[in-house]
């Protein structure tokens, strides 16, 4: 006669399993973590209720019970609808999951008091380390960071004194760039359109290193929009309205993403401005949509995967106990286009 079937509604104990197996505990127990102890006839025993029975291990109880590490990195992005962040958390979520850790996600909007709370709670459950977006943070997380003495890698701002390591690129400096690239194309009478900068510090960053770029090289920002949503194609299409309804004679614009680009410029083009004739386009990021978009759009290059990889890798070194170097500039590259 063939076992009765579990009750799926019903979790399932390493006791149960055990005893349908005909094993103490600790024996099922040993099976699972493959710590040697039983025949093979004892482990097929056991496997086959933990296949019938449906059992599910309780991996971070079995770790510490070994005295392993934990498996959990704790991630901190502002918003998955920000395609930069979503390109690191892929080359983050890959590497840690080579090395057998799990990510455990948190969607901080920037805002460091969400960012606290979160960290709060995730230190709870013992984490192996925290990847953390950006250079501020409350002293009260910072306090509990310290104490958990775990590593902790600060990304995508640069920072020259992390709390304890750092991936990003300098914003500011970026900016700049951008700035001297258009003073450099003989553009003059500028403007910006991106999003809410109150969280968005990084784009802040790079809007100010723009404006000083601009004043230096003779130039003038003339208008600069900061819209109360996220850096998508609409905000673009209507930020750029906005801008040049309330500005006339700009001759160029430095939009906060490529998504917001794109979206200017099919603003312009339906409402007959010629790019870059008329008016010269910017982006910034690199993002999906310029592989795909009629035109080669002016933006910057920054290689968020490599960015998120390059953070993990930090971190697992340091588990693993090598030597890193503390401080690592992504850097970031102007790649011009058609659009100026």
């Amino acid at each position: 006669m063939s076992k009765e079937k579990p009750n799926n509604s019903k979790k399932i104990s390493l006791a149960e399993v055990a005893k349908a197996a005909g094993v103490s505990k600790m024996t099922a127990s040993r099976v699972l973590r493959n710590q040697g102890g039983f025949s093979d006839s004892t482990r097929d025993r056991v496997m086959a209720e933990v296949e019938r029975l449906g059992y599910l291990p309780n991996r971070m109880a079995t770790a510490f019970a070994a005295g392993e590490s934990s498996p959990f990195v704790g991630v901190s992005i502002p918003d998955l609808r920000n395609e930069a962040f979503s390109q690191i958390l892929e080359g983050i979520d890959h590497k840690l999951g080579t090395f057998g850790h799990q990510t455990v996600l948190g969607l901080t909007r920037n805002l460091p008091e969400e960012e606290e709370k979160w960290i709060e709670k995730i230190l709870s459950w013992q984490p192996a380390g925290m990847i953390l977006t950006g250079r501020v943070h409350s002293p009260k997380a910072i306090s509990m960071l310290k104490h958990a003495a775990i590593p902790v890698v600060e990304m995508w701002d640069l920072n020259s004194s992390p709390m304890d390591m750092c991936v990003g690129l300098n914003h500011f400096d970026c900016g700049y760039h951008v700035g001297r690239f258009l003073i450099e194309k003989g553009y003059r009478r500028l403007g910006y359109v991106g999003t809410d900068h109150g969280v968005a510090n990084a784009a802040q960053s790079r809007l100010e290193g723009f404006q000083k770029a601009v004043a230096d090289g003779g130039g003038d920002v003339r208008h600069h929009l900061c819209l109360n949503d996220i850096p998508g194609f609409y905000p673009g299409y209507y930020g750029t309205e906005q801008l040049l309804n309330a500005q006339r004679g700009i001759e160029a614009i430095f939009f906060q993403n490529d998504n917001m680009a794109v979206g200017g410029y099919e603003f312009c083009e339906s409402h007959a401005l010629q790019i870059p004739q008329d008016i010269g386009i910017v982006g910034w990021g690199d993002l999906p949509v310029l592989s795909v978009f009629r035109k080669k759009m002016t933006t910057v290059k920054v290689r968020h995967v490599r960015l998120g990889q390059l953070a993990a890798e930090k971190l697992l070194s340091t588990l693993h106990g090598s030597a890193v170097q503390p401080v690592s500039d992504i850097g970031y590259l102007t790649v011009p286009g058609a659009t100026t």
